[in-house]
């Protein structure tokens, strides 16, 4: 991931490997983690494709998108600006992840994914995500990016899903141009972009309640803003891994 200017990167130990942002990387990371294998991970190869799309299970939880740093940017230059957010507590409607470790951007983002909305439900009690959601719900953003720093629990998940990829990890410190951005349907029912580089959490808008994450209204929200302007002239690389119930689970 690109570094951000508001990123606060603490020390020189704040080093992870790269993510390959596929489903068997993020579904080795969230068992791992202490997510149920009941909790399924699935690339959408296509956003315009209705057979494609079809062979995705649903509801769908979360959309974990990675985009060119320099599409994520140019998306985003008019919030830049936005208020720094301060929240903490059971009551918000999301729960928010600052960013303080380098290139964990894909590790951030599927926190996000998983900590939110209706994949919460797959978190195994005892397990060390649930432990770790105990302790930050309560912290503000600082000293709840401090605990994801500290904890040797992330930072061993984080190393064995790093091996799991399509290619080679490449050495922590070298550059990654890209942003790992996580859009989930919050239990409020709203799209939220979540991103532990920016300032907060960004409310996109309401969904209805048949609408989940990849429903053409979030989209139009979320990913496609992200599309709009990579087809004025930016860098079309985009991935997106979508979060939902195991085919054999949707009928349950």
């Amino acid at each position: 991931m690109a570094i951000p200017e508001n990123l606060d990167v603490q020390g020189e130990k704040g080093y992870f490997v790269p993510l390959e942002n596929n489903p068997e990387v993020m579904s080795h990371l969230a068992q791992e983690l202490g997510i149920s294998s009941d909790l399924g991970f699935y690339d959408v190869y296509s956003i315009d494709e209705p057979e494609l799309l079809a062979v995705i299970p649903r509801p769908v939880y979360a959309l974990l998108f990675i985009c060119p740093a320099e599409v994520y940017w140019k998306a985003r230059r008019k919030e830049q600006n936005i208020a720094v957010y301060d929240g903490s507590g059971d009551k918000e409607p999301v729960i928010w992840f600052k960013q303080t470790i380098r290139h964990a951007c894909g590790l951030i983002g599927l926190l996000h994914g998983l900590s939110n909305g209706g994949a919460k439900k797959y978190i195994t009690s005892g397990s060390d995500l649930d432990g770790l959601l105990k302790e930050a719900i309560p912290l503000k953003p600082l000293p709840r990016a401090n605990l994801l720093y500290e904890s040797r629990a992330l930072e061993a998940a984080h190393r064995s899903a790093a091996q799991q990829g399509d290619t080679a990890a490449p050495p922590a410190e070298d550059e990654n141009n890209q942003h790992f951005i996580c859009f989930v349907k919050s239990d409020n029912g709203h799209l939220w972009e979540l991103e532990g580089g920016w300032n907060g959490p960004l409310d996109r808008g309401a969904l209805k309640p048949d609408e989940d994450a990849l429903s053409e209204h979030a989209l139009q929200l979320g990913v496609r803003t992200f599309l709009k302007e990579a087809q004025t002239g930016g860098n079309l690389s985009f991935s997106i891994v979508a979060l939902a119930p195991k085919s054999n689970e949707v009928n349950r």
